[in-house]
């Protein structure tokens, strides 16, 4: 990913080696495939927007990152304005095949999570973040992270302790 010169590698290059695992942390965040390919093409179309800046980042993972948390939380919040029409029946229901990684016990848990808190534990304890990187990735306090993340245990330990 770095050039023998020490300047970051081309754009392609960055999508060849990193996609793969900024698709993984999307995926954790939407929750499923076509969301999480979604979220990864917007990061990526501003990362390329932005690659003569990126490219000089001290992490261009990092700052690439950092934009597909915060597209993820943008599409979160309460649109203004929607393109959606509302319609008075409703087109057939579309099925999907169960995906394994849908089984596992703790990531519908997680997904339930409001976005903030996803996005906090999806960093903390899938990507290995340490409070101080998830703050920067956010732009938030420390203080923040540690009780968003608190929040959220909070959350998952009282939704399987009502399963259980």
């Amino acid at each position: 990913m770095v050039a023998q010169d020490g300047r970051a590698g081309s754009y392609e290059e960055f999508v060849a080696a990193r996609s793969a695992t900024l698709f993984r942390t999307a995926y954790l965040l939407t929750g499923n495939r076509p969301d999480a390919e979604d979220l990864l093409q917007v990061a990526l179309v501003k990362v390329y927007a932005g690659w003569s800046r990126v490219s000089r980042a001290a992490s261009p993972e990092a700052y690439a990152r950092r934009t597909l948390v915060n597209a993820f939380l943008s599409s979160r919040r309460p649109a203004r304005f929607t393109r959606e029409r509302l319609v008075h029946t409703l087109p057939d229901a579309v099925t999907h095949d169960a995906d394994p990684d849908d089984r596992l016990v703790l990531w519908p848990l997680v997904d339930a999570l409001p976005p903030r808190q996803r996005a906090v534990v999806v960093l903390r304890y899938y990507e290995g973040l340490s409070e101080r990187e998830i703050a920067d990735e956010l732009r938030i306090a420390p203080g923040t992270v540690k009780s968003t993340c608190a929040a959220a245990l909070r959350s998952l330990r009282q939704t399987m302790g009502e399963r259980a």
